[in-house]
């Protein structure tokens, strides 16, 4: 039971991978059943395990053993070739489209400085109302608002004088005196 369970999981895991081609070949991990069991890696480290056995095959005068192991070499010598183009495709599409809009950007601020030249240029042509109190509001382009308009200095608020003192003896019968103002501020 153990072992059919492991067994339909890896098939899950090779039609995964297999379905997966537009991933990142060149650091994926295989796992290549060559004529002498497993070899595990990238594709560039099975390539040269491949290469390495393909030597060791020749030197051992088997020929056959040797074109083996160099047609599963040239097989992920392919898979290899075949992702890096797609990666080199995907990079030069990826510069077109980075250099489409960097051409956009630097034609709309072409435009926008065109349209600022222009406003600029036909500002001093405006009729000004009141002889050029807008003149500094126009050349920036700023809506003049309640807040950015200066407040009116007022005047400070005085304390009334104290009277002299041969006043106030015939006013403090009418009114109350002087004091009762100062003592209210």
């Amino acid at each position: 039971m153990k072992s059919s369970r492991s067994r339909s999981r890896s098939k899950s895991n090779r039609n995964r991978s297999n379905n997966n081609q537009g991933g990142n070949v060149v650091n994926r991990v295989f796992d290549s059943s060559g004529p002498e069991g497993k070899v595990r890696g990238t594709p560039q480290q099975i390539i040269e395990k491949y290469n390495q056995l393909a030597r060791d095959a020749q030197l051992s005068n088997d020929r056959v053993a040797a074109e083996n192991f160099q047609q599963h070499a040239e097989h992920y010598t392919r898979m290899l070739s075949e992702a890096q183009r797609e990666i080199e495709a995907r990079r030069e599409e990826q510069e077109r489209q980075n250099r489409e809009r960097q051409a956009e950007r630097d034609r709309e601020r072409a435009e926008r400085q065109e349209r600022d030249a222009q406003n600029q240029h036909n500002q001093p042509d405006a009729p000004q109302g009141d002889g050029g109190s807008d003149a500094g509001d126009s050349e920036s382009n700023l809506v003049e608002t309640p807040e950015s308009k200066p407040r009116p200095k007022r005047a400070p608020r005085r304390k009334p004088r104290p009277k002299p003192e041969s006043d106030s003896a015939q006013e403090q019968p009418s009114g109350g005196g002087d004091d009762a103002p100062e003592a209210a501020e």
